[in-house]
């Protein structure tokens, strides 16, 4: 069994340590919006090679891959901008919202990991809309990132997670909610359905909101500045994977108010049991 865990950190040094204390009962952590780790902690974790900064030396928040226990070993792939990579480069059109690795049980068989994260973006100045975010742009650009790790119809061990920033069967119109639909749509297209987290792995928002179908299965994963655990609502974060490895992998909202931590977006656990 290969034990995976899915977290926006919201680049709070405080989630990196409550990382640290994970070592050895997870092995793989897919993050998000994270920055360096803490000096204390900095050491005792195995953190991709990807810089924290920019060429202007400017701190970044970003994806990353961090092994986490010696039942695992780690190849991180390297990110090559769009515009210089080269034939069979891990090529990335959205810098800092994807990261990738090959992860290989002892003695078992290798599963591509993937951190994913979409970017709120503006619309162009001449649409008049600065004020509207723009959630399904970025999403797509991931995938197409993504795809590049897919080199057949069937076959391929990929597990991708990560924060969307959008809603699953849901939008704030009909209009918003096919163009959120068409990212889930997407990656099975792809090949990399969506496995959860889906309720009753996880609990439901209680009071139900008034925006969410009743007949919705999401879990809430994230709750809004000023409000807490208890008051989260929103699921932002997923889990998709191969389709060969749907009926080996389960998934779970680790989204009780008790287990939440110190980040705004709850942890999610994947387990991938052995081939």
């Amino acid at each position: 069994m290969t034990t995976i865990v899915n977290w926006n950190m919201q680049h709070k040094q405080a989630s990196w340590r409550f990382l640290a204390e994970q070592r050895g009962s997870v092995d793989i952590a897919l993050l998000q919006e994270v920055s360096a780790p803490p000096e204390d902690v900095a050491e005792a974790l195995e953190v991709d090679p990807e810089p924290f900064h920019d060429h202007r030396g400017h701190r970044i928040y970003r994806t990353a891959i961090v092994r986490l226990s010696d039942r695992v070993q780690v190849e991180w792939l390297k990110p090559v901008p769009l515009a210089e990579a080269q034939p069979g480069d891990f090529a990335v059109s959205h810098a800092d919202c994807i990261s990738a690795a090959i992860v290989t049980p002892n003695g078992g068989e290798p599963i591509v990991a993937v951190s994913i994260c979409a970017a709120y973006e503006k619309p162009h100045r001449s649409t008049g809309k600065m004020a509207w975010n723009i959630l399904d742009a970025s999403a797509h650009r991931v995938i197409s990132d993504l795809s590049l790790l897919i080199g057949k119809q069937h076959g391929h061990r990929i597990v991708a997670a990560g924060d969307l920033t959008l809603s699953y069967g849901y939008g704030n119109n009909e209009y918003w909610k096919q163009r959120n639909d068409t990212v889930f749509s997407r990656m099975a297209a792809i090949g990399l359905p969506l496995v959860g987290p889906q309720f009753p792995n996880g609990r439901q928002a209680d009071p139900w909101p008034d925006w969410l179908p009743q007949v919705s299965l999401n879990v809430p994963t994230y709750y809004n500045i000023g409000s807490s655990p208890a008051e989260a609502s929103g699921q932002l974060d997923y889990v998709f994977a191969s389709v060969g490895m749907v009926d080996s992998t389960t998934v779970r909202a680790l989204n009780g108010v008790d287990e939440w931590g110190p980040s705004d977006h709850c942890r999610i656990l994947i387990e991938v049991a052995d081939k």
